[in-house]
């Protein structure tokens, strides 16, 4: 019996010298975005300026005493990859935090994995909102700041006749939906939807139905690379900002330097922040990310709502004297800050943040004119007017079933697509030779 509780003291012993090595250790972070793929030149820009903010936050000497240390991985453009390294940070790395994601259907992939082990994720992109849960802070955009102030500033500045393009997957699909029931609310028209895939492969296909549905404007949610490919098409077919202009969801000033931007001078973007919004704090910023990152670097708002996030965060570690997430959680709704964009607040009800809305032209050196401006902080909004939250969740439901329970389209559904328009067609040539 005095062995056996002298085992049990030494044990415990033990243990409370690891938990106290624990607690003065330092704490760890996730960083989750995508280095290769088609999400690279996107993913690395973001993981740049969130490393900006932890790097500031360990000269300032870290958070409660101790230094923060980021983990970073790369999601390689895979929802599935995403879904396996968020476990693994979660559970083997044993981070306090996840900064990470671009798509949605990377976000709304691993949503599960936090929800199922109370753990917390800080978004930094704009998305299609539709979504409730305690385990993710959004500091991108919900679609009242962005999509939908600017299409009715397209509206009533450029035209009313629209072509929808994007890339397949939740976000584009959302975001088009949305895009269709405020434009005929509006009286205005839809010229027609199409989706280019990520490749590219598809993007001369794309742009001859853009070209046949003669759009005064095209809606573009196109992400990554395929871009690229997309722009490359239509400036050979002659369309140009001046012919018909091109207002971009999400197309930055990083995305910008993968295209040609003298060919992209005229097109619009909707944003919530620019390089060019002149505040002292973006200064700084700015002069802050090129000291460490490059002098010739840019910078976009999926990555300034990044670097603030972190800071939102952090601020909540120290009022709750923890980086615990159920006590980060507590203090995460209590945050504001004068960012870089303007000043951006947590908000308590869905989490999501108050910013200012922004529509920028593109200039021959890759900036942006700001040409309109909500001037102050928007409240977001979870889900958009003109449909109940139920028929949202409905149609969000739809996608997911049609996508075989994922967030994208599959390579497995576009080759079914393909055989379903295989199959049309030689029904329709053996009409014609029947008749």
């Amino acid at each position: 019996m005095n062995r056996l509780l002298a085992v049990l003291l030494v044990a415990t012993l033990v243990l409370g010298c690891s938990e106290k090595k624990g607690r003065s250790g330092p704490i760890k972070v996730g960083v989750l975005h995508s280095l290769t793929g088609t999400m690279e030149v996107s993913g690395k820009s973001v993981r740049d300026a969130t490393v900006l903010a932890i790097d500031e936050l360990n000269e300032k000497g870290g958070l409660l005493g101790r230094r923060l240390e980021a983990v970073v991985v790369d999601g390689r453009s895979d929802d599935a990859v995403f879904v396996r390294e968020a476990e693994r940070l979660i559970t083997q790395e044993e981070v306090s935090v996840v900064f990470g994601c671009w798509r949605s259907s990377e976000r709304k992939s691993v949503l599960p994995i936090f929800e199922a082990r109370n753990h917390l994720l800080i978004y930094p992109l704009q998305f299609e909102a539709l979504e409730e849960t305690r385990n993710i802070v959004y500091t991108g955009a919900t679609p009242n700041q962005q999509i939908i102030p600017a299409v009715k500033w397209c509206m009533d500045n450029l035209g009313k006749r629209f072509f929808l393009v994007g890339t397949d997957y939740v976000f584009p699909r959302t975001a088009n939906a949305i895009i269709r029931d405020m434009v005929t609310a509006l009286k205005g028209e839809v010229a027609g939807e199409e989706y280019v895939k990520n490749d590219g492969s598809n993007a001369k296909e794309v742009v001859a139905k853009v070209i046949a549905g003669k759009p005064a404007v095209i809606l573009n949610t196109i992400n990554g690379s395929a871009n690229k490919a997309f722009f490359h098409e239509l400036r050979l077919a002659g369309v140009t900002p001046k012919t018909t202009p091109t207002m971009s969801f999400s197309v930055a000033e990083e995305e910008l330097r993968a295209l040609s931007i003298a060919e992209m001078e005229g097109d619009y973007a909707a944003w919530n922040y620019f390089m060019s919004v002149d505040t002292p704090e973006n200064k700084a910023f700015v002069a802050r990310f090129q000291a460490k990152h490059g002098k010739d670097r840019v910078i976009g708002d999926p990555m300034e709502s990044a670097y603030f996030g972190v800071h939102l965060w952090a601020q909540a570690v120290e009022d709750a004297g923890s980086d615990a997430t159920d006590q980060v959680l507590r203090q995460m709704p209590a945050q504001s800050k004068k960012a870089p964009e303007g000043i951006v607040a947590i908000d308590p009800f869905n989490l999501e943040t108050w910013k200012t809305v922004r529509v920028g032209r593109i200039r021959k050196d890759g900036q942006f004119d700001i040409v309109w401006s909500s001037s102050k902080a928007t409240r977001p909004v979870t889900y958009p007017m003109l449909r109940t939250k139920q028929q949202w969740l409905d149609f969000l439901g739809a996608l997911n079933k049609g996508w075989g329970g994922r967030w994208a389209v599959s390579r497995g559904t576009l080759r079914m697509m393909s055989l379903l328009k295989q199959t049309a067609r030689r029904s329709a040539a053996l009409r014609v030779t029947c008749s």
